[in-house]
């Protein structure tokens, strides 16, 4: 049997350069599965939560009676604080490991959610939010540190899958917002029994000895995870601008009913579902820049679409293409910022640092996507989503970065990305 470690990198170099398929692959233990169906219902229940919430901020304006800018400044305030929950994980999960931290941030979404969605003041509503937000970032960097680990276990490609998860969950929670559209946003705090349920999940175990000072200070490349990481930024904008303007698009600008605005989300998701569950074998068979390249030419062209629709149906098409175009290119994003951090043969500690960091470029597309979406389009959600349609096109050039050794034929200049 060909070792894991070697396995990994002869996979990561073949399927990101869009070589043939016969990649040797190393056995997963039992454990690695357990690891993988664990991995995956986080996943899950993070999309599930946050879709479920985000369908149902036409309903949250009226309750407090906010306008779309003071809608946008509450969700500036949770993406900063995700950003800070990020970080927060990045520097625990160094002391302990990413599984238990992880579980620390499931049980901070499972106190928060139903704290903003039955509260009883405003203030009491955003103490919830902030809280949510906090737990936000705990999650999402987690989740991808265990999932990172258990693909380099496996040595093969299987983080779209994992991504493809949380689309699921979002999926589920779309659709209950579609099913219950017509019921009080207190019902919502019905879904925190699912962080819940996740927190008993089999997580991948670290072994303590690996946390070492020296691993959190390692050296990695500034240029190639600088671009791997506007490639995520560009991810994030484009996806968190459907998924929180999306439904308030169709309630302000179209006679939608009121019961159906979360068909915004709903087909961009089963899109997203669909194309995440192929990526594995899509990026193994044909390699990361042609896949990139062709999702981004669809998802500028599905917001042309959503852009300069005439009815809603029409948006309704526009987002299901554009979730289609981008779903990949997340998971594709942490892969490569894996390899950059060294890949199985680093320190896990020092991987989980990496990507704990570099989840942060999340955060910065969330913060454009949500914010400035709304501010653009404060006048017409029109000109809030052209923005993005232009944008998305910048992952054409981009796409190189995701090939070993493409994204600087320079030679490199190391930084202290992790330092401090």
């Amino acid at each position: 049997m060909i070792p894991r470690e070697h396995a990994w990198r002869h996979w990561h170099d073949r399927a990101m350069s869009a070589t043939p398929t016969g990649t040797p692959e190393a056995t997963p233990t039992p454990g690695d599965r357990r690891a993988r169906g664990a991995v995956a219902v986080a996943f899950a229940t993070q999309g599930m939560v946050f879709i479920s919430l985000t369908t149902r901020l036409p309903d949250v304006r009226r309750e407090w009676d906010l306008s779309e800018v003071e809608l946008s400044g509450l969700l500036l305030m949770m993406v900063l604080l995700a950003g800070a929950g990020s970080l927060l994980a990045e520097r625990v999960a160094h002391r302990r490991d990413s599984g238990s931290t992880l579980r620390a941030g499931l049980l901070l979404v499972a106190l928060a959610v139903p704290v903003l969605s039955t509260a009883p003041a405003f203030g009491v509503f955003v103490a919830g939010l902030a809280a949510y937000g906090v737990a936000l970032g705990i999650v999402d960097a987690t989740s991808n540190m265990q999932a990172v680990a258990v693909e380099q276990r496996y040595a093969r490609p299987i983080l779209p899958s994992f991504h493809g998860a949380w689309t699921f969950g979002g999926l589920v929670g779309a659709g209950l917002a579609l099913a219950m559209g017509s019921l009080p946003f207190w019902t919502t705090a019905a879904i925190a029994v699912l962080p819940v349920a996740a927190l008993f999940a089999a997580y991948l175990p670290r072994d303590h000895g690996e946390a070492t000072d020296a691993a959190a200070r390692i050296p990695v490349p500034w240029r190639p995870i600088l671009l791997v990481g506007l490639g995520m930024v560009v991810f994030y904008m484009v996806d968190t601008s459907a998924q929180t303007w999306g439904p308030t698009y169709l309630d302000d600008a179209f006679s939608t009913p009121s019961s159906l605005v979360a068909l915004a989300t709903f087909p961009y998701l089963l899109a997203s579902l669909v194309v995440r569950l192929a990526g594995d074998g899509l990026v193994a068979r044909y390699g990361a820049v042609p896949v990139l390249r062709t999702g981004a030419m669809v998802a500028s062209l599905a917001l042309l679409v959503v852009v300069t629709a005439p009815t809603w149906p029409v948006v309704v098409l526009g987002f299901t293409l554009l979730g289609a175009g981008v779903s990949v290119v997340a998971p594709l994003s942490f892969s490569a910022a894996a390899r950059i951090a060294g890949g199985p043969g680093a320190d896990r500690a020092a991987v989980d640092a990496v990507v704990g960091r570099f989840n942060q470029f999340n955060y910065l597309g969330a913060l454009l996507g949500s914010v400035l979406t709304g501010l653009v389009g404060s006048g017409s959600l029109r000109y809030g989503f052209a923005l993005p349609m232009v944008i998305v096109l910048t992952l054409i050039p981009l796409a190189r970065a995701f090939v070993p050794g493409a994204a600087d034929q320079s030679p490199e200049r190391p930084g202290q990305f992790l330092s401090g």
